[in-house]
């Protein structure tokens, strides 16, 4: 039964941990997306490279501005909840 608790405990951390590390990304692309949607029905420009182009340079700079703390929580929880699993602890 422990086995079973410290193994959902662990996957919930995990997923939270996807859910934080994932909201910068989806964010500026839900962004971007809305702003170029908006303009696009402003404008009635339909280019489907106006869409794609956008949202990547967006998602690729706040990748790499967040990659420090992606990284950061990513180690921790290993550090924290990983390796003592491992370790037996």
């Amino acid at each position: 039964m422990l086995n079973e608790v410290m193994f959902y405990d662990t996957l919930r951390q995990a997923l939270w941990i996807g859910v934080i590390i994932s909201t910068p990304i989806l964010a500026v692309a839900l962004v971007a997306g809305v702003v170029v949607g908006l303009f696009q029905a402003l404008t009635s420009i339909q280019e489907m490279t106006l869409t794609f182009v956008p949202k990547l340079l967006g998602i690729l700079a706040v990748f790499w501005v967040s990659m420090g703390f992606m990284t950061e929580t990513l180690t921790d929880f290993f550090d924290s909840s990983i390796v003592p699993l491992i370790a037996g602890f």
